[in-house]
This record gives C-alpha cells, structure tokens and sequence, in this order.
C-alpha cells in the first residue's frame, strides 16, 4: 500500500463530510554539515533566502489555489536540535553526534524571533524543558521518553523537521502527508472543531493571500515536542502559520508565530525554510523518502511508500537491555 491510493480514500471521506467535489540569494550547502542524526543523504544548508509574501504568478489549480502540489523537505537539519538546528542533542553520548565546527558555522536557531534564538519561556518552563533535555539519552521516567519514539505523530510544527513530506491539493483542502501522520489543512471557511477537542496535529483553518498560505492552528493536545532538545507547548497555544512560496515553485519558507501565555513571556516566531523534491533527485532515506512505482500508464515515479513504525529506543540510552548472566 503506498499513498497512491490515498486519493481514492480521501475522495470517499470527504464525500461523507459533506465536502463538494524567488528566492534571490545565494544558498550555501553542506553535505557533511555536523550535528547528529540523519538518515542517508541529509544536506544541510547554512543559510537561506527570505521569501517575500505577495502576488503569485505561478500554476493555479481548478478552484483556483496556487499549485504548490509535490515533495518537500526543510532544508537545515533534522528534529534533534530546536534552537542550533546542526548542533546535535546536547549530552549525547555518540561521540559522532558533537559539532566539528563552531556556532556562528552552523545554520540559525529555528526561533526567528526573539533576535537571540532562544525561546521565551516562563522560569518554570524553562525548567521543565531542562530537565527533559538532561535526560532524554536516559529517561528513567516515561515523561523523558520523546514521544515520537512511540510513534506518536510529530506534530505541529515538528513535523515540518522530521523526514520529507509530500503536499496534496483537493477543492477546499490542502493535505499534508508526513512520515508521522498527516494534516488537512481546510481552506473553504468553516469553523474550528469545539474547543473541548485536542488533535495531536491540531486543527487547521487557513486561506491563501497571493503566495502564502496563511493557517489558523488550534485545538493542540500539545503532547508532541519541538525537538529532542525538549522545547514545548500547553493546549492553549495558538499558531499563525504562513506558508510563503516563491514564484518558482521551488522552496517556501515556514514561518509561525507561537502565542501560549501560560508557558511563555510573549510571542515568538519559528521559521523553517523548505525546498522542493522531484524525481531529478536522488532517493534518500530522510529528505527524499520515496521508492521508484509505476503507474497506470506505465510511467514511473516517485511514491512515498507506507513507512511502518518501530518503536525504538536507539538515541536513548540504554532502555532495554540483557538481562544479567546467572552465575
């Protein structure tokens, strides 16, 4: 089963809900960028162009949405570090994990603002999201356990940091496949889901002004992490996402303005840049996921195919281990 067959399941679902049927700059990449983790072929760039919101000339579908269909990945790091992005997991006790090069080598925090790329948290959150970090290679208590290692989905906005995901457009949506799970992203006006509903991937309501894609994000359960390095929200966050594409159709920028006064000191905003994927690239098993399939007609391409999920404790520490010898 892959996600070929999604539209067909999608079509079915949305019936039964009542649905009608430049970048400018130069970018730097590094393909031994440091900072552990990674999955084949991770490249990493150390910096990335702003991407300005206003018209978009670009293809347009039927109903009229900007055409931004296709495989896409953030093009920094993966989800170890939330703040030094090709930093690594602090404490790591995998000597291949510690940076080979200094900060100001590596690519920004993810936190655009504040301008110090720290995320503002309240002192006692602040706290909590230590101690989570000091102990995430030996969680001695299931609440150390990320829970992404569960299979739990990634998340809002983990997601966008965890493997390549794929964008699917249909009248009035915008899906969102990930590696860990998926978001409909509705676009045709109406309400958020009652306040007493919490959603792993949230609730989104969202609609397109020229090139960006402007999303509503609440009804967060908040169970999922920023990062490994433990950063967090309650279920009262609320998220202002744009999406802002560039003419091209080639990258878009991510950027979300996180408001939660019950954990933080005040707003803050995170920025992910992204590229585009397309079978001129090399499969790889982080950004570009994907396996070789044919379709109908005989012509092959690119599909994700469906990833299982192994519960694993590989980067934290040694959970499970061998019972001792008798003697």
């Amino acid at each position: 089963m892959s996600h070929t067959i999604l539209p067909t399941v999608l079509r079915s679902a949305l019936l039964a809900a009542g649905v009608a049927a430049g970048a400018d700059s130069a970018i730097a990449q590094d393909a031994t960028a440091p900072g552990g983790g990674g999955g084949g072929g991770i490249q990493r760039e150390r910096s990335f162009p702003a991407i300005a919101s206003g018209k978009w000339t670009g293809k347009r579908l039927r109903d009229g949405q900007p055409d931004i269909q296709g495989q896409w990945s953030n093009t920094i790091a993966n989800h170890n570090n939330w703040t030094d992005p090709q930093g690594g997991v602090p404490g790591d006790p995998n000597p291949r994990a510690i940076p080979k090069t200094s900060r100001a080598e590596r690519a920004p925090s993810r936190v655009s603002d504040p301008p110090d790329g720290q995320v503002p948290f309240q002192p006692w959150a602040r706290a909590v999201q230590q101690d989570l970090l000091a102990n995430f290679h030996n969680p001695t208590r299931p609440e150390y356990v990320e829970p992404l290692a569960r299979c739990a989905p990634a998340g809002v906005p983990k997601s966008f940091t965890w493997h390549g995901f794929e964008i699917r457009q249909y009248p009035g949506i915008v899906l969102i496949l990930f590696n860990s799970g998926s978001r409909l992203i509705y676009i045709d006006g109406r309400p958020h889901l009652p306040e007493s509903i919490k959603l792993w991937n949230a609730d989104s309501r969202g609609h397109w002004e020229g090139n960006t894609l402007i999303v509503d994000v609440t009804n967060n359960n908040a169970k999922a992490r920023f990062a490994r390095t433990g950063e967090f929200a309650s279920d009262k966050v609320h998220i202002e996402e744009r999406y802002v594409f560039d003419n091209g159709g080639q990258r878009f920028n991510y950027v979300a303005t996180i408001t939660d006064p019950t954990v933080y000191t005040r707003s803050w905003t995170a920025t992910i840049p992204v590229r585009r994927y397309t079978e001129k690239d090399e499969p790889d098993g982080w950004h570009y996921e994907v396996e070789v399939a044919n379709t109908k007609d005989g012509h092959l391409q690119h599909e994700h195919p469906e990833r299982i999920c192994v519960e694993n404790n590989g980067p934290f520490g040694q959970v499970a281990v061998a019972p001792p010898k008798k003697k």
